[in-house]
């Protein structure tokens, strides 16, 4: 009897022992689980939708041979907890990436970003074919219309009153949320830049202003030459002189502007052709830089009413008729 119950007594701390062995080395491979390597060739779209858990999401990565040992997540979460507080969203995942780096980018809610620049100089038109092919946004022609009447702008016109940048989305957001952050950048600009404005300039609203910078931005090749141009335009409008500017020309040609500038063009009435029309277009034509705002808003003081192209992206500046005759010759006319 004493050597039987020696027996099952041995064989029980045997067991028991193995039972710990056992435990320790599980212990041991859920501790190392978080560093199990994804199986991916590619870069790879994770979309964490309202609902998901830790438990789910393992089991469907490891339905499409992701990972592997998805059960191992109930027990891991146990010695982990904080693993468990994942965030919807759309995620990016890598060759390379381990359990342990995205449950840290689920964790800490580090989402996909895509970019959408709006390139200065250009109009709107121009811009729809940059919107139309952007990753999960969808594009219409009357989202910038949309976006004025948002903010109390019924005018129909939204040429010039974005602001031309690079900025950042993600998959949960829309064009038109964006496109507000740019309408919203470009009234504190364009804000500031009035406040800020010389007192003797021969404006009278904040949208003339952004209308001569669209000009000026158009105009201008060469970055430091664009208070001497914002110089030019403000010096005809305060003596009356008509601002005959080659870019309103082609703005208002529209479609028809084929990248020549003819005689006959230049002697169209348009709306905007500021050889036939006084003052200034009646909207900016395109959109213009925070650069070009603020040149336009404090013109270099400076007494040139013209201006003529080198032809390398600078320009001749001149006080006279005569002066600007002799650049034209020079750079223009007498062209080989």
């Amino acid at each position: 009897m004493k050597k039987t119950l020696t027996i099952l007594l041995t064989s029980l701390m045997t067991l028991t022992t193995v039972a710990c062995v056992v435990g320790f080395w599980a212990y041991q491979q859920i501790l190392a689980y978080p560093k199990q390597v994804l199986k991916l060739e590619e870069p790879t779209e994770l979309v964490i939708a309202q609902g998901m858990n830790i438990t789910k999401l393992g089991k469907e990565l490891e339905t499409n041979g992701t990972l592997s040992d998805s059960w191992k997540f109930k027990y891991l979460l146990k010695i982990k907890p904080e693993y468990a507080h994942i965030r919807t969203g759309l995620y990016q995942i890598n060759p390379g990436d381990n359990i342990e780096t995205l449950l840290t980018k689920l964790n800490r809610g580090d989402e996909m970003t895509f970019s959408l620049t709006l390139i200065e100089g250009k109009t709107i038109k121009e811009w729809h074919e940059a919107l139309t092919d952007l990753p999960h946004l969808t594009f219409d022609e009357d989202v910038f219309n949309r976006v004025l009447l948002k903010n109390g702008d019924d005018s129909g016109l939204p040429e010039g009153k974005f602001f031309p940048e690079t900025y950042q989305y993600q998959a949960n957001e829309s064009l038109e949320s964006i496109l507000n952050r740019s309408y919203q950048m470009m009234q504190k600009t364009l804000e500031q830049a009035w406040e800020e404005r010389d007192k003797e300039l021969k404006l009278k609203t904040p949208y003339e202003l952004l209308t001569i910078a669209s000009i000026i931005e158009k105009e201008t090749g060469k970055p430091s030459e664009r208070d001497w141009v914002a110089a030019v335009f403000n010096n005809r409008l305060k003596l009356g002189m008509r601002l005959q500017t080659d870019p309103t020309v082609i703005y208002g040609m529209g479609e028809r502007y084929n990248g020549n500038i003819t005689r006959a063009d230049l002697r169209e009435k348009t709306a905007f052709n500021t050889y036939r029309i006084n003052g200034l277009p009646p909207t900016p034509i395109a959109a213009p830089s925070k650069a070009a705002i603020f040149a336009a808003a404090k013109p270099a003081d400076v007494k040139y009413l013209y201006f003529v192209s080198r032809n390398d992206g600078s320009h001749v500046f001149s006080e006279t008729l005569a002066q600007h005759n002799r650049a034209v010759n020079e750079y223009q006319r007498n062209r080989k």
